[in-house]
């Protein structure tokens, strides 16, 4: 069992996980207020320098539903292919619904966005930002699976801030490529122009 901070973390179990993505080992954590949290890792990754790294927030209308007005579920399943190619790495699903602003009020925004509101207007309108997300709790887990430094894998420069920030080092970031399709392409053209994705 291990303990990590500044966020109070604990790693309590692993297991082998063979997927449809390759072999990889699932890993359960459980914060001091309960709540528990998942990755999955490949290979050897305690001690490692720039390990590439997935730190993915939770969808449940992408990831679990297929969900076309978004590109979750494509880029966790981008991340987790190229993983299963890798000798090493991690992807750590955060408990961060809806950039941080929870199922419910996602379907609100969604609802605002039926009747013609981009994303961050959609957020603005519910009174929150952009995004909520915060990286402390991704930190620890990082920092229990005693990784030593990462490349995240993400098109979001505001989580490679946000790990650094957390007091993380990040050496690099990997773009995830996903094409758009009919549904989600004014949502990605959002996040480049209002949130500052990149390719």
């Amino acid at each position: 069992m291990s303990q990590a901070g500044p966020e109070s973390i604990q790693l309590l179990e692993r297991a082998r996980l063979p997927s449809r993505f390759g072999d990889f080992t699932v890993v359960g954590f459980r914060l001091a207020s309960g709540q528990e949290l998942g990755a999955v890792i490949k290979g050897d990754v305690a001690g490692r320098e720039g390990v590439p790294v997935r730190l993915h927030s939770e969808c449940f209308t992408g990831d679990v539903m297929g969900s076309l007005k978004c590109d979750c579920r494509d880029q966790l399943e981008a991340a987790l292919r190229f993983l299963g190619r890798a000798r090493r790495g991690a992807v750590l699903y955060l408990p961060q619904e809806g950039r941080g602003i929870g199922l419910v009020n996602k379907i609100r925004a969604y609802a605002l966005q039926d009747r013609g509101l981009d994303t961050v207007q959609a957020n603005q309108a519910l009174g929150f930002p952009d995004d909520l997300r915060s990286y402390g709790v991704a930190a620890a887990m990082l920092r229990a699976l005693e990784i030593s430094s990462v490349v995240v894998l993400t098109n979001n420069p505001a989580k490679v801030r946000g790990l650094g920030d957390a007091g993380f080092p990040v050496v690099g970031r990997i773009p995830l490529r996903i094409p758009p399709n009919e549904h989600n392409a004014f949502y990605l053209d959002t996040k480049r122009r209002k949130s500052g994705h990149l390719l």
